[in-house]
């Protein structure tokens, strides 16, 4: 045999050694699912698959994501808080020319270059005015799904105001770069299940595979074909009601892509991710009960997720992890799982958490950036907090001693066991158990620093700032620090050259 030959043999010997060694890795990424909407959180709703998967593996019971969903995608793929890429205040909208920003380098580049395919289905929400934003152009081989916030899930249609009485209905479909038609009347949560199985059949399995599936369930609108709704007749509550079948409808499309690994051969070297995006809407169905708040808020029920990791590769799988970790820390962890390298990225906020997940040891994260928001105003549609209210009104107090935090500003830390909140962090509610109509007691006033013991006091019931003005001394310095290191807030004014035509489709146009 000529040595060309044993050497060209010798490669591909190794590229199937090195696969084998590297793990296939599947994010799956909820949207708008609170903390009381999986069945193992003692749920009315019924996730059997989610159930099964988690309880085989590691449940993470003090995992922290975003408020909202582009800053917790944002993080997710660049591993960086969201003051450092200028993504702290609320979302990108349809018309905003707008997207993080491209000296950015996201993960799937990061996993490409470690030697990964790299394919993204669902839900993008990071940036589409023009084409360098789109998932194509930022490390995935392949994409199916669509590029704004929410739209009908069997028409995929997104409806916008483009300015002034000009709403314009339009198609937010892609395969890749194309427009994706002759998908009407499919329900996007089997559809976006479809095309990952899809994925996953095609796959060579002499590389290992990067699955993101980024799931337009149970985002609103309240969609879903009947089946889904009928077993739950005893819910009451019509939103609630109709939530609990796409969350049913979701859970089944987990369980349909983690049979599609089982039978691909894949299983036993994949770690699967299971992840929400943000708490849970309380009014479209959603219920973070017994957290406080909801989504938009910095309160433990618009920030603490579900979230758990099934593998065979876990060395102490059947477990609960209370270490604490951050949506940011998924990326590099992947990357270490994959061999791969950092660098080329700028400085990471997230910690490789694979040991601390798979073996239980310590967390390497003591602290979080919850985030700093100069700009935030979320005082509608909660109760008690109309658009009216001034912040004076509804926050009291604007100073603490010799702190160099401004103290007004929507900030929250997590230390160790203590949470700080500056400013206001949104709806401060209770909301009640579903299908309990028991309204919250008194509430006592908010204050513009709030202290919480979390490992004590999940519910946010007990504010403890008198008790300890060291440690809120410690965190308000910390968020000084945090907000020297910010860049400017990126949210720029809507573009009306962003209408997509009376027979267009919603994609880039600068």
């Amino acid at each position: 045999m000529g040595s060309s030959l044993i050497s060209a043999v010798f490669l591909v010997n190794f590229s199937v050694v090195l696969a084998s060694k590297q793990p296939n890795i599947v994010f799956i990424l909820a949207d708008d699912f609170g903390w009381y909407d999986v069945g193992y959180h003692s749920s009315e709703i019924r996730t059997p698959n989610l159930d099964k998967l988690s309880a085989a593996g590691v449940r993470l019971e003090n995992y922290y994501v975003q408020p909202l969903c582009t800053p917790s995608r944002t993080q997710l793929m660049t591993g960086r808080y969201q003051i450092h890429t200028g993504m702290q205040h609320e979302i990108i909208w349809p018309c905003q020319p707008n997207c993080v920003p491209l000296d950015e380098k996201m993960l799937p580049q990061l996993m490409k270059e470690a030697g990964y395919a790299t394919h993204m289905v669902g839900k993008w929400h990071l940036g589409m005015y023009k084409k360098d934003c789109l998932p194509t152009r930022r490390g995935f081989d392949s994409y199916f799904g669509y590029l704004l916030g929410s739209e009908d899930y069997f028409t995929h249609t997104r409806c916008w105001d483009i300015s002034a009485g000009a709403n314009r209905c339009a198609l937010d479909l892609r395969d890749g770069e194309e427009v994706a038609t002759g998908y009407k009347g499919a329900y996007s949560t089997e559809l976006f299940s479809q095309k990952a199985t899809s994925v996953i059949e095609n796959h060579n399995p002499n590389k290992p595979l990067f699955l993101y599936v980024a799931m337009q369930a149970v985002h609103s609108p309240l969609q879903v074909p009947e089946r889904y709704v009928a077993p739950y007749s005893f819910i009451k509550d019509n939103d609630r009601r109709q939530f609990a079948g796409m969350a049913s409808a979701m859970d089944e499309a987990v369980g349909n892509i983690t049979s599609s690994l089982q039978q691909a051969g894949l299983w036993d070297n994949t770690v699967l991710v299971f992840s929400t995006d943000n708490g849970g809407q309380t009014m479209c169905g959603g219920s973070n009960w017994p957290l406080r708040g909801r989504k938009w808020s910095l309160w433990e029920g618009g920030v603490r997720g579900v979230g758990f990791v099934a593998s065979p590769l876990l060395k102490k799988p059947g477990t609960v992890s209370r270490e604490l970790m951050h949506v940011s820390d998924w990326l590099p962890t992947f990357v270490g799982l994959a061999g791969g390298s950092t660098n080329g990225t700028k400085p990471l906020d997230g910690f490789n958490m694979w040991n601390a997940i798979s073996k239980g040891f310590a967390s390497p994260r003591v602290e979080l950036l919850h985030n700093i928001d100069p700009r935030y105003d979320d005082r509608g549609a909660c109760p008690g907090a109309g658009r009216k209210l001034t912040l004076a009104q509804m926050v009291s107090g604007d100073s603490w001693p010799n702190s160099g935090f401004n103290v007004s500003i929507h900030a929250a830390i997590r230390s160790s066991n203590w949470k700080l909140l500056t400013g206001y962090p949104g709806c401060p509610t209770w909301f009640p158990r579903p299908g309990q109509n028991t309204s919250e007691s008194r509430m006592d006033p908010l204050k513009s620093v709030m202290l919480f013991d979390i490992e004590k006091d999940p519910e946010e019931r007990d504010e403890v700032s008198a008790l300890f003005p060291t440690v809120v001394e410690y965190l308000l310095g910390r968020l000084q620090q945090y907000q020297k290191s910010a860049v400017p807030i990126i949210f720029p004014d809507e573009d009306p050259r962003c209408d997509p035509g009376p027979d267009g489709a919603w994609g880039p146009w600068a």
